[in-house]
């Protein structure tokens, strides 16, 4: 994957699968999961659309605690040749590790990773910088408990693609060694909400009230949107390791990814960008069932065994 390597999925099969999984959440997650639904509400109705055992065979999970914040590992019984570092989406409010474990367990099956997924605290209990920090004080400890940084991956989708950016922009201005590659999931660069996509299908997912609320709650009243912490659109990305940017035609933040990848570029950082038509806002997590997502799954395994040997050669 060169520096301006980009790929465009096939158009998805499984058309009844993807009507239902559509209609579904746009009335159980776009339609309750917003304002005026309470934060705990809204965290409770993700963990029930999340609570059907995600069984993963070969793959073994177990609670854990790093740099003093809880964790889940997921780890491949065929072993494991580094690990990935992965931050959940939920707009920085909802979620935590239980509620993405079907994309933690297929990428250490799939990429031979031990997965660490991070329970980062969360707004409005802890607005910015809170997770940053925790992901920050993560990364330093598994370079502490003897992980070489070109084993290291850090990943995460929406919030978490975020969080993935502006942790790795921090811990370069911290002179930290960078990890070997960087895996964001359709994620959010500018907190600004200046160039939301209209996809003509609509988003079933997400509703900009939401991510509204989202931002307001996270965001320090006196700080600028476009700050990199908040939007690593903004920021320095010159020194960023090789970064893998999936993202779907029918989500409000497509713009937010082709504008990461068109920056990045510029500033000399490869990237690969991945768009996948007839799809929506972190299709990633129906690994196991819809063919796309599988298939994106694969191909960031691709990814991660590439900078492996790049890191070997």
């Amino acid at each position: 994957m060169n520096a301006s390597a980009e790929f465009t999925a096939p158009a998805p099969d499984q058309p009844l699968l993807r009507a239902i999984l559509r209609g579904a959440l746009r009335l159980l997650f776009r339609g309750l999961v917003r304002p005026p639904m309470p934060i705990a509400g809204q965290r409770l109705v993700l963990r029930m659309l999340t609570a059907t055992p995600v069984m993963t065979r070969g793959v073994t999970r177990t609670a854990g605690e790093l740099a003093g914040r809880p964790c889940e590992w997921h780890r491949p019984e065929q072993g494991e040749d580094g690990v990935l570092l992965y931050l959940h989406g939920g707009a920085y409010l909802i979620g935590g590790p239980s509620t993405h474990r079907s994309i933690c367990a297929s990428l250490a099956k799939r990429g031979r990773l031990a997965v660490c997924a991070l329970d980062y605290r969360l707004a409005p209990e802890h607005p910015f910088p809170a997770a940053r920090d925790d992901a920050l004080a993560a990364y330093r400890a598994l370079l502490d408990n003897g992980h070489r940084p070109e084993r290291i991956f850090i990943g995460g989708d929406s919030a978490g693609g975020n969080l993935t950016l502006v942790t790795t922009l921090r811990l370069l201005q911290e002179g930290l060694p960078p990890p070997a590659g960087l895996v964001c999931l359709s994620p959010l660069t500018d907190a600004t909400g200046e160039h939301l996509h209209q996809p003509p299908a609509g988003d079933p997912l997400l509703h900009r009230s939401w991510m509204d609320q989202a931002i307001a709650l996270y965001c320090p009243p006196d700080l600028d949107r476009r700050d990199p912490g908040l939007s690593p659109l903004y920021g320095e990305l010159a020194g960023l390791p090789p970064l893998l940017i999936q993202v779907a035609e029918d989500e409000v933040l497509l713009n937010d990814s082709l504008r990461l990848a068109e920056r990045a570029r510029a500033a000399g950082v490869r990237v690969t960008l991945e768009r996948y038509p007839g799809l929506w806002h972190v299709f990633q997590a129906h690994a196991g069932m819809l063919r796309s997502a599988d298939l994106a799954l694969a191909r960031i395994a691709a990814f991660i065994d590439q900078q492996r040997r790049r890191a070997d050669a």
